[in-house]
């Protein structure tokens, strides 16, 4: 168990992908509270499962509250550093959801709903699973 907890966590990456770690949580967490409790002019759950329902993602609560909560508490494991490679992983699934169900249809700008916002947190999601949390994180706290 803890060579699995030393792999999970452990990272030779540099301040640079910290700097990008928070930065990037800072933005998957205020779009998650949009979805969950409305804060920052979001709809919170009713509104986001309405809105989900009408696309035909359904339950549209249940699917609200599955992607807020990956942004939201996903968005928080990146900004302290705690978990970071499951936190990406879980956060990249979820913009590839949202890519290929919302966007994808707009092509690629996001000017036109387009799918380059949720790519781009998608690959920097990818990124930290690659690369880890960088230097100043728990992760590598832990992993000492």
């Amino acid at each position: 168990m803890n060579k699995l907890i030393k792999t999970l966590m452990s990272s030779n990456a540099g301040y640079g992908i910290a700097l990008l770690r928070v930065v990037t949580g800072l933005t998957f967490a205020a779009h998650g509270s949009q979805k969950l409790f409305g804060w920052f002019g979001g709809y919170g759950l009713e509104g986001v499962g309405q809105w989900m329902e009408s696309i035909g993602i359904t339950p549209g609560y249940l699917m609200a509250a599955m992607a807020g909560s990956a942004e939201f508490f996903g968005g928080l494991a990146l900004v302290v550093g705690l978990l970071v490679r499951p936190a990406g992983v879980v956060l990249v699934f979820t913009m590839a959801v949202a890519a290929a169900t919302v966007h994808w249809a707009n092509g690629f700008f996001i000017t036109n709903n387009g799918f380059e916002y949720a790519m781009i947190l998608g690959l920097i999601g990818l990124v930290l699973v690659i690369e880890g949390a960088g230097r100043v994180s728990l992760d590598r706290a832990i992993a000492r």
